[in-house]
This record gives C-alpha cells, sequence and structure tokens, in this order.
C-alpha cells in the first residue's frame, strides 16, 4: 500500500525517514502560509529527531481550537466527526476529513482486510454505521473492493438477530469489536465464522484467547483513532504486533514528563498525522498506553509495530474484571458498577453453572452481585450489554 501511495518500489528505514521528513516540512509550509495553528513553528527541519523540540498537542487544544487546525476550505470538507470530550461542558473534539483523507483510509483498511478477506468472502461488519464516510461505511467499501461482499451489521443487533444472519447469510468472517464478538459466539456459536478482526476497544488477554479458541485461528487486531484518520495500524500474517502507517503518521512513545523513550519501553504514543489533508497534527497526545516493538518484523517489513494498545485513563479495575469474568465460559456479557464503595455486577450467562461460578467470583471479590440473568432466547431484546465502572 504504502509502495503505490507514495509511488516507490522498495522500503527501507531511510526512505520512511525522508518520506515523513518531507511530508512534515510541507505541513509546516502550509501551516506558515495560511497562518493557521501552528504558524509558529519552524518552516521547516532537516532532521526528524528535531520533532521531539515542538510543543505537544492535547485534547483541550483540539477541542477549543479545532478549526483554526484546518487547512483547507469547508467546500473541501467531506466528513466531520464530533466528541464530547471527557470532564468538559464546552465544545467538543471536531475532526475534519477531505475526501482525500478518507480514500487514504480505505486504502489501509483494504491492506488490512486484504490479509484474511478474499474475493467472494461475507464479513460481517459489526462497527457503527453513522452516514456517509463514517467508519463502518469506509469498511464496507474496502470489503467491496477487495471482491467481498459486507453484511451491515451494526453495533446494536440483538442476540436473536446476530444468530439469523449467521444463519441465513453464512458470512466467513467479522469486523468488530472483541468483547461484543465473544459475547456472540458464546450466545450464538461461531457459525461459518472462520476468522476476525477486532479493533475499537482494547482486548483483554483472556478475552482475545477465548475467541481464538473458539474460532481456531488467530485473531487480527487492527488500531486506530478519529485524530489519524480511523485508521493507524494494521496486523501482518505474522500477528507480531500492528504496522503503522508511516507514510501518513509519525509515531513517538513519550513518559510521564514528555521525554521520547526508545523503541521497547511503554509510554504514551504521540501521533503527527503528515498525512492528512484537512487538519494535520504535530505531536497529538493521543491517551493510548503502548510501545514500538524493536526491530524488523518476521515478515519482511521495517515499518514500525504498535504492540498492544490500552487508555491510559482505563480503569485498572476494569481491566482486571474482563481479565477474571470472561474466564468463566458460561458468561455472555456483563455490567459492572460500583456500589458503596464495593462493585456490583450484572451477568448474562448460558447455564445455571454460571451463575454459581459468578456468584462464587463475587463472594470472592467482595462484589455485590446485583443480577445474575440465565440469556434466554425468548428474550428478543437482548443486547450485548456494555461493560462500565461509574
Amino acid at each position: 500500500m504504502i509502495c503505490k501511495q507514495e509511488e516507490i518500489t522498495d522500503i527501507t528505514r531511510e526512505t520512511i525517514n525522508k518520506i515523513q521528513l518531507d511530508k512534515l516540512n510541507t505541513v509546516l509550509k502550509r501551516e506558515k502560509e495560511r497562518q493557521g495553528f501552528y504558524r509558529d513553528l519552524p518552516e521547516r527541519l532537516e532532521s526528524l529527531a528535531d520533532l521531539k523540540n515542538f510543543p505537544f498537542t492535547t485534547e483541550s487544544d483540539l477541542a477549543q481550537k479545532g478549526g483554526r487546525m484546518l487547512l483547507c476550505s469547508q467546500g473541501e470538507i467531506q466528513r466531520i466527526i464530533s466528541e464530547q470530550t471527557s470532564g468538559t461542558t464546552g465544545a467538543g473534539k471536531r475532526v475534519f476529513y477531505t475526501e482525500g483523507d478518507c480514500e487514504h483510509t480505505i486504502e489501509l483498511f483494504m491492506a488490512g482486510l486484504g490479509e484474511f478477506i478474499y474475493p467472494g468472502s461475507r464479513t460481517m461488519v459489526a462497527m457503527p454505521f453513522s452516514g456517509p464516510f463514517g467508519l463502518g461505511e469506509l469498511i464496507a467499501e474496502a470489503i467491496r473492493r477487495i471482491g467481498a461482499h459486507p453484511l451491515l451489521t451494526g453495533n446494536s443487533k440483538t442476540y436473536g438477530e446476530l444468530k439469523t444472519i449467521l444463519e441465513e447469510e453464512q458470512p466467513d468472517t467479522y469486523v468488530g469489536m472483541p468483547t461484543a464478538l465473544l459475547s456472540m459466539l458464546r450466545m450464538c456459536g461461531k457459525g461459518s465464522i472462520k476468522r476476525a478482526l477486532i479493533s475499537g476497544d482494547a482486548c483483554p488477554e483472556t478475552v482475545m484467547k477465548e475467541i481464538e479458541k473458539i474460532l481456531g485461528t488467530p485473531l487480527w487486531p487492527h488500531y486506530g483513532s478519529r485524530e489519524m484518520g480511523l485508521g493507524g495500524a494494521i496486523c501482518c500474517q505474522a500477528h507480531e504486533g500492528m504496522h503503522m502507517r508511516e507514510n501518513h503518521c509519525i509515531i513517538e512513545i513519550i513518559d510521564k514528563e514528555g521525554n521520547v523513550l526508545p523503541d521497547g519501553q511503554w509510554g504514551e504514543l504521540v501521533i503527527t498525522t503528515i498525512g492528512m489533508e484537512a487538519q494535520p497534527l504535530i505531536r497529538y497526545r493521543t491517551g493510548d498506553h503502548t510501545r514500538i516493538i524493536p526491530g524488523k518484523c518476521i515478515c519482511g517489513s521495517e515499518i514500525k509495530r504498535l504492540d498492544f494498545v490500552r487508555r491510559i485513563d482505563q480503569s485498572q479495575s476494569m481491566r482486571e474484571m474482563d481479565e477474571l469474568l470472561f474466564q468463566i465460559p458460561e458468561l455472555v456479557d456483563c455490567c459492572v458498577r460500583s456500589v458503596g464503595g464495593t462493585k456490583g455486577i450484572t451477568a448474562f450467562f448460558t447455564s445455571d453453572n454460571g451463575e454459581e461460578l459468578i456468584r462464587n467470583v463475587c463472594a470472592e471479590k467482595n462484589i455485590i452481585s446485583l443480577d445474575c440473568r440465565k440469556a434466554e432466547w425468548s428474550d428478543r431484546a437482548l443486547y450485548p450489554a456494555k461493560r462500565i465502572i461509574l
């Protein structure tokens, strides 16, 4: 994909570094010319190493001054995604995309999906569909271009509806969030699904192992965010990390003090989106915790790889609860809440033995069991619950 987009025949670290520096300098020049948000930064850098001297861009900057970060006319904007930032009462983040930005994302999705989806495949797309150029729509378009058939499942189907899709449509692949996939597999069975791409949510190790056990194949984790155009890093057949779209995004890992860390060390992911036409961001702090896997991938690519990604502010107790509870094979889904200083749980399970196991966990971990319910097919309005900590 990168060779095609950049019109090159081979990828080396030197080639990628040159592409990144050239594109970064193009962005800096555009900022000066249009008097953009980053207009006070130097117009040109001689080395990528000098990027670490630039200040960070924060979620607050994006929420309050996102309009000033536009480097194109309003008429060129194809899609706007708005999000209320946590803890704020003012304007939320607004991320803008041109048609070219959306096209680059489709091409990235094609590169990732093309590793395990083949012409003629039928793929459940269990992601949000929000209108033209939304996440679900871009994934579906990438699947069509591969020559496969997307099933626009969305993320709000009942288990009864999901079971009908599995039986009638016979999908062989799945794209969606990990815990929702495990819930569906446990409630409905895997049907004809053989392979799955998971994204949109950090995947606890327990959940990943349980899904792979049911499917009998390794998962294909992907990573993306609104700020980097919805798609950022894709898994190759080596299944050893996710390759970053480095021709569109420079990545750094920093510690709590903002110092750049060497490859292999864990910290916060910082991105500079040199390939975004509408709203390039310079040294944007993502709030995501990960590391750059050192060395070349065994697939042969020198493109940098991200390891497991999670939100820095994600509750530790929530991760622990997912790891603990989803070890119970009868558990379909659960909702965890704080109740008077201890945790309460609402759980859906597939057998009476599941209820007993869940109650034993609750007793061991000082959890008040608020509601344990067997998931019955007569309940056609049963939606996958969302695990939350209040």
